[in-house]
């Protein structure tokens, strides 16, 4: 793709809101650990640096070799990408006098650079740095100043390179968007060509080519993700694409019978496969949440593998991964640093023989949303909440037994069918309930009782990547739990979360 835009990740827990920004200008852009760049790089227009938790004075630093990039790609350094040009290029950086974090305005900006235009001194940016440049390279000219910083934004004489200290990427720095515009459009030439209808054509002629007349089985989860991958996979290939539904025995109340029914006249060949019993056989006595979540991918890739056989030369594993699942599946610091695994990520073992294919690897979910509106799917369908692929099971927290599964199947059905008949499902990007490892006394009918208790979750999200809990009316809350507590054996107490990501998960597992 000639319009692509290269992020090199230092770490930063923004560089993912980078590439959101950057795609919302209609550009396509990849995120690359530092220390594992792509082998080409003559394949992108420009080049983003992102921050770091690290100093660049220290030896731990992303020491990342720019030899291919700098002077030959326009280049905008962000925050440690600004300080690290500065510091290997005969500038200083020293460790501020405060820290400096949080909101700042920029009290000087150099007229007529078209870096900053229709961005003017008074604009609001966002901070977040120990250390300060005190002093630039010989060949740095400065950009902007806030009231704190002099070298807020700087520019290297006879390159297309940018740094700048402050975020661009965050809500809080006003002009962030226009100043990421202005860089990578006006200054590197980057075509805004990044939309839905382009995303189906390209990838629709590159499943063709990539998959041509081979036989594809893809697991379907009545989801978003999924079911766009599905329709993407199923333009390419028709008849050869084999869609399977598998009951893990951890789906929603009723899923399993009302997604096969969701799926009857979209076209799609769709096989229902109930392996609850094998899945539930597995988990027996499992508390902690990865080795479930391993667990759990091991049942389905077992489970594709029966189902694979069934179809005579099937080649291709499809998957509905997204970029989200990509990214907090790396690390620039190794595996050790990963926030989670996902069941969908990694490749399969040796003794499948399928080979994988994942439309969607470099979509962010509402990106999926989008896509999946071009290819004109029922609103109602891509309008659904996530649902974790792991299904109940990291919802359940400690051991899953059969119970626990039905004590949380009837709390979510009551919780997420109180958000519809309330006209808030809509309004919530994801929502579900989990059951805790404790027991509360209460009190029923003048008896003691000793039951368990359950968190109620709702968030508001784009992709994931950051929530934020969302204030639902006490009077809904309080109707939700009376009807839990009255109608759920087994439940004494509900709780509403409201904590946001970061620095909770969206889900407890």
């Amino acid at each position: 793709m000639q319009n692509n835009v290269l992020i090199l990740d230092f770490g930063s827990q923004f560089t993912q809101l980078i590439a959101r920004r950057v795609r919302e200008l209609n550009i396509f852009c990849e995120i690359y650990p530092f220390n594992n760049p792509p082998k080409d790089i003559s394949q992108y227009k420009a080049v983003i640096l992102s921050g770091s938790p690290f100093s660049v004075r220290s030896e731990e630093a992303p020491h990342p070799d720019l030899s291919q990039i700098r002077g030959k790609l326009p280049t905008l350094a962000v925050c440690y990408g600004a300080q690290y040009i500065a510091h290997f290029s005969g500038g200083e950086v020293a460790p501020s006098d405060t820290r400096e974090y949080g909101r700042a305005k920029l009290s000087f900006i150099e007229e007529n650079e078209v870096f900053f235009e229709e961005i003017h001194t008074g604009s609001q940016v966002w901070m977040s740095h120990s250390d300060s440049i005190k002093k630039l390279p010989e060949n740095g000219v400065k950009l902007a100043s806030t009231e704190d910083v002099q070298f807020a934004a700087y520019k290297i004489e006879g390159e297309s390179t940018y740094a700048i200290q402050f975020h661009p990427e965050v809500y809080h720095t006003t002009d962030g968007k226009q100043l990421l515009e202005n860089f990578l459009v006006k200054i590197a030439g980057v075509a805004q060509s990044w939309t839905p209808d382009n995303f189906v054509d390209m990838t629709v002629a590159e499943l063709k080519e990539k998959v041509g007349n081979d036989k594809v089985v893809l697991g379907l989860s009545g989801g978003v993700d999924s079911t766009v991958a599905a329709v993407l996979l199923n333009k390419a290939i028709g008849d050869n694409l084999y869609c399977i539904f598998v009951n893990n025995g951890l789906l929603r109340k009723n899923e399993f019978e009302s997604v096969l029914k969701q799926y009857e006249g979209m076209g799609l060949n769709v096989k229902g496969v109930d392996a609850s019993n094998r899945f539930l056989k597995e988990l027996e006595g499992q508390s902690d949440p990865e080795l479930k979540r391993k667990a759990i991918g091991k049942v389905f890739i077992e489970v594709f593998d029966d189902e694979a056989h069934e179809i005579n030369d099937v080649k291709w594993l499809g998957q509905g991964t997204i970029y989200p699942d990509v990214i907090e599946s790396i690390s620039v610091n190794g595996p050790s640093a990963t926030i989670k695994s996902h069941h969908n990520v990694g490749g399969l073992p040796d003794f499948m023989k399928l080979k994988i294919v994942e439309p969607l690897r470099m979509l962010f979910k509402d990106e999926v949303r989008r896509v999946g509106a071009s290819m004109s799917i029922n609103p109602e369908l891509l309008g659904r909440h996530p649902f974790p692929g792991p299904g109940l099971a990291i919802r359940i927290l400690g051991d899953i037994t059969a119970e626990k599964v039905r004590i949380l199947q009837e709390v979510d059905a009551i919780f997420i069918n109180g958000l519809r008949n309330a006209g808030l499902y809509d309004k919530v990007w994801q929502a579900g309930a989990i059951l805790l490892p404790v027991n509360s006394v209460g009190v029923m009918g003048d008896e003691r009782t000793y039951e368990k208790c359950v968190a109620l979750r709702a968030v508001e999200s784009t992709d994931g990547m950051t929530a934020d809990w969302v204030n639902l009316p006490y009077e809904f809350l309080q109707k939700v739990s009376n009807d839990i507590i009255n109608k759920v054996k087994g439940v004494n107490r509900v709780v509403y979360d409201i904590s946001s990501k970061p620095p909770a998960t969206i889900e407890w597992e």
